[in-house]
Order: C-alpha cells, then structure tokens, then sequence
C-alpha cells in the first residue's frame, strides 16, 4: 500500500515541478490571479506543507528552518517567492523534503500514529495513512493550479510530459472547442448573456 500511495505522491510532485521548465524568472513568480498565485510560490508551499505534515506530525520534524511557515510570519508568506530566493534553492528545498517525507513513510508502519497540532482537537490523532493521502490530495491540488497558472502564462497545458492527458486539438481545434464551450454558458437559463425568451 505505501508503494502505490508514494507513486501517486511522486507523480504529483513531478507535475508540479515541471510546470516550472521553460520560463524565466519574472513568469514563474508573477501573480496570474487576483489572490496572486504564482508557479514558483506553489512550490514553495507544496514543499513547505510536506515538510510538516511527513516530519512534524511523526516526531521526525525536518531539519531546516522554514521561516515562512513560523507563527509570526506574515500571512503567506509561503505563497510566493521573494527576490533573493532563486528557482534553484526552492527546488532544491523540495527534493530535500522529499527524500525526508520518503524516509518518513519508509521508516514508520502505515498505521503509524500522528498528531497534526493545527487541526481542530476531534481531528488532529491521524495515521501515517490518513497523512499520505492528504498530503497526495494537496500535492495534486496545487499541481492542478499550477497548470491553469503556466496555461495562463504561455499556453502551455497537461499533466506530464510524455501524456498531456487532453484531445489531440491543433489551435483551430481549441478556438472552436472553447467557442462552443461559451456559446452553451450564454445559453444557459439564468445567464446574464442568455437571449430573453418571451
């Protein structure tokens, strides 16, 4: 069971991480929506949440400081990247928290006990179970985010590279695609662009 739930741990981080090749500085940390999310900040946190749930929560805390992530750090301050972090040292922090969440779930049963202190009281008595399949929901949540984020960038879409996971459309393909996707929005009852029936 602990192999198939790191593979779908490793294929999200995969995900994540390569929605990051290809573009320079500026694209990977520029907010695309109005809550500024960015590619570069996703990573950051994804790392930055895995180092706690696989480390802390099992009495196995990760060894280097993450400031960000202190009580009396600003409010997400773990969404984004600063000027003075690079892509290199935040990717490197999260290959660096993979090998200890890997180390984490290799060196305890998948019923190992866990404490999460910042979950509510009724909730916070977790197993090591419980934990992977959080941290694989969250880990492809943000995957999932940083594909619309790079789509936004430069069109760019998929869930890896050798199988985007979509129709083989070509551009033409896609216009017409997203034209009949809007054209049924419009139609729909309720719409503000709906035609009045009378």
């Amino acid at each position: 069971m602990k192999d198939e739930l790191l593979r779908y741990l490793h294929e999200g981080r995969a995900a994540l991480l390569w929605k990051l090749d290809g573009l320079g500085e500026y694209d990977i940390r520029r907010p695309l929506v109005p809550t500024g999310t960015s590619l570069l900040g996703l990573v950051k946190h994804t790392a930055s949440v895995e180092a706690g749930y696989l480390g802390d929560c099992f009495g196995r805390p990760f060894a280097e400081p993450l400031p960000w992530m202190l009580p009396e750090a600003e409010d997400n301050a773990d969404m984004w990247a600063t000027a003075d972090e690079s892509r290199e040292s935040i990717v490197r922090l999260y290959h660096r928290v993979w090998a200890h969440s890997d180390a984490t779930v290799a060196a305890l049963p998948i019923d190992a006990p866990g404490v999460v202190p910042w979950w509510s009281a009724p909730r916070r008595n977790v197993t090591l179970h419980q934990i992977l399949v959080h941290v694989i929901a969250e880990t492809h949540r943000h995957a999932g985010h940083a594909d619309i984020v790079r789509e936004l960038i430069d069109g760019e879409v998929g869930v890896r590279p050798e199988n985007s996971n979509l129709p083989p459309g070509d551009a033409a393909w896609w216009l017409a695609y997203r034209a009949r996707v809007e054209s049924a929005a419009r139609a729909a009852p309720d719409s503000p662009a709906a035609p009045i029936r009378e």
